[in-house]
C-alpha cells in the first residue's frame, strides 16, 4: 500500500525542490521526516543515488519546502526549508534557503494559498528556519504566475520572469549576531578567517592560504580531498566558537575560499556547502558574502579593497557567474555595521504538480 501526497515540483533559483502544504503532512515530526527522505529516495531509504524517488543526487536537488499560511499578523506565508541528506537517512532545518524560497510565492498562488493581483503579486513570507521575513514579488499578468521572461540567473539555463526577493532582519538569524564570533578575524590552524551570519553562518578564507587559486572548478575542487579535509578540520573548530554547537552532523556554517574577481564583481567565491564545492552560491550565502565585502577589516578587504560607499550592487562571483545582492547599510562612526536590507534576483518555474506514492514505511 502507498500513499499519495499532494506536491509540486519547482526549480528556485539554481535549486529545485519538492514544495508541500503543511496540512498535507502529519505534525508528528519524526514521521514527517521519514515520508519526505521516502518521496526524495523511496524504498531505498539511505540510497544516495535516490534513484526510487523524486530527488536528484545532488544536495541542489534533495530540497524541501513546506508552506501554510502564516501566523504573524505581518506574513502572509510561513515557509519552513528542509534539507533531505543524500544517503544518510536524515532531514535538516538547520538552514534557510533562498534558492527554494524563490518558488514560495508562485507555489503559493498555484496552491491558492495566495489570492493574485493584476501584473505583481507581492507578499511577505515568514522564514521559520532562522527567522526574519522576506518581501517577495512575482510577476502575475491577467492574475496567474508568469515563469516565461527575460531575467538570466548565472547557473540556471534560458531565461525566466524576475522574481524580486527583499531580505529583512536577517542579520545573526542562525548563530545570533553578525559577527558570531565577536571578532572580524579569527585564526584557526594559522588560517585567519571571517566568520559571518547575515542570513546564512560563512566562514570566509583567502584561497592562496590553501596553496590554490581560488579559480579552480567545481569539479576540480571536489577531487581535492586534501582541502577538503582541512577545511572540515576548521569548520569543526570553529563550528562552537559561533553559537552552533557541535557542527559535525550539521549543514552550517558554509566555507568560502575567496579570491580577487576577474569578470568585473567584487570578489571571487568557491563555496562549499559544506562538503561540497557549490556549482554557483546559494543566495544567503552570497548576501553574508556581500556582506563581509562592506566590514573593513574582514578577509575579503586582504584580497580587495571596501568597494565604494556610493553603490548598493554587489556582484559575487561563482563558478558559473555571478551573483548580484543589493544591499541596504549604514556604517556609523564606530565602525558599527547595520543592515536595513538586502535583496536579490531569482527565477522560478513549476515542473510538475500532482501526487507523490509514498512506499509502505512499516508504521
Amino acid at each position: 500500500m502507498q500513499t499519495a501526497i499532494p506536491y509540486m515540483h519547482l526549480r528556485g533559483g539554481s535549486s529545485k525542490g519538492l514544495y508541500f502544504e503543511k496540512k498535507h503532512l502529519p505534525n508528528d515530526l519524526a514521521l514527517r521526516n521519514r515520508i519526505l527522505i521516502a518521496a526524495m529516495e523511496g524504498v531505498g531509504m539511505g540510497d544516495p543515488r535516490q534513484i526510487d524517488g523524486l530527488g536528484g543526487s545532488n544536495s541542489l536537488t534533495s530540497k524541501v519546502a513546506i508552506v501554510s499560511p502564516s501566523t504573524l499578523d505581518d506574513a502572509d506565508i510561513d515557509y519552513l526549508f528542509l534539507q533531505v541528506e543524500i544517503g544518510k537517512g536524515k532531514v535538516s532545518t538547520v538552514q534557510n534557503c533562498g534558492n527554494i524560497l524563490a518558488g514560495v510565492v508562485p507555489f503559493a498562488i498555484e496552491a491558492g494559498l495566495i489570492l493574485p493581483t493584476q501584473g505583481i503579486t507581492s507578499a511577505r513570507v515568514n522564514m521559520l528556519n532562522t527567522g526574519g521575513i522576506c518581501e517577495i514579488e512575482v510577476q502575475t499578468p491577467n492574475g496567474i504566475v508568469e515563469y516565461a521572461g527575460n531575467a538570466k540567473v548565472d547557473g540556471v539555463p534560458g531565461t525566466a520572469a524576475p522574481i524580486i526577493c527583499n531580505y529583512l532582519g536577517i542579520e545573526g538569524s542562525t548563530c545570533g549576531a553578525l559577527l558570531p564570533t565577536g571578532n572580524i578575524i579569527d585564526v584557526v590552524n594559522d588560517i585567519e578567517l571571517t566568520c559571518i551570519d547575515n542570513g546564512m553562518p560563512v566562514v570566509l578564507m583567502n584561497a592562496k592560504e590553501f596553496g590554490i587559486t581560488g579559480y579552480e572548478s567545481h569539479d576540480d575542487l571536489n577531487k581535492n580531498d586534501a582541502l577538503k579535509e582541512r577545511l572540515e578540520d576548521i569548520r569543526l573548530k570553529i563550528g562552537p566558537k559561533m553559537n552552533l554547537g557541535d557542527v559535525k552532523n550539521k549543514t552550517v556554517p558554509k566555507m568560502c575560499l575567496v579570491s580577487a574577481p576577474q569578470i568585473g564583481g567584487v570578489i571571487n567565491t568557491r563555496m562549499f556547502i559544506p562538503h561540497v564545492c557549490h556549482e554557483a552560491i546559494g543566495v544567503l550565502a552570497a548576501i553574508s558574502v556581500a556582506t563581509a565585502c562592506v566590514l573593513n577589516g574582514s578577509i575579503t578587504n586582504r584580497v580587495i579593497p571596501v568597494p565604494n560607499s556610493s553603490s548598493n550592487n554587489f556582484s559575487i562571483e561563482h563558478p558559473s557567474g555571478e551573483l548580484t545582492v543589493t544591499l541596504d547599510y549604514n556604517i556609523g562612526s564606530d565602525n558599527l555595521l547595520t543592515i536595513q536590507k538586502a535583496g536579490v534576483m531569482r527565477t522560478a518555474r513549476l515542473i510538475s504538480k500532482g501526487e507523490v506514492y509514498i512506499p509502505d514505511l512499516g508504521i
